[in-house]
């Protein structure tokens, strides 16, 4: 009986082990992203639950819309990135202003 497990890694070919780092990484990867499109509907959730208590809140909600119609924009849409930044830009400067009455 041996103490140690043999490490097969060590006999294998440099191609082989390649083939089996790429498994790996894939299989890591692939859990990872499955973990976060599960954190990201438990978020989404959550901003659909109930409506906004304040502005503070309903800026939140906004922004991450606005984050995720960003992320799938074109690269060549320079005019939808630039309004999108620019109503951000909106929501801290109106956020930082003590309200009117």
């Amino acid at each position: 009986m041996v103490d140690q497990p043999t490490n097969l890694d060590a006999h294998r070919g440099m191609a082989a082990q390649k083939a089996t780092d790429l498994r790996r990484l894939r299989s890591e990867v692939e859990a990872d992203q499955a973990a976060l499109h599960a954190r990201q509907a438990e978020l989404e959730d959550l901003l659909a639950a109930a409506p906004a208590t304040d502005w503070p809140e309903a800026v939140e909600k906004a922004r991450y819309l606005l984050g995720l119609l960003a992320r799938n924009l074109d690269a060549a849409d320079l005019r939808r990135r630039r309004l999108i930044d620019r109503v951000l830009a909106d929501f801290d400067h109106l956020l930082d202003k003590p309200p009117h009455d």
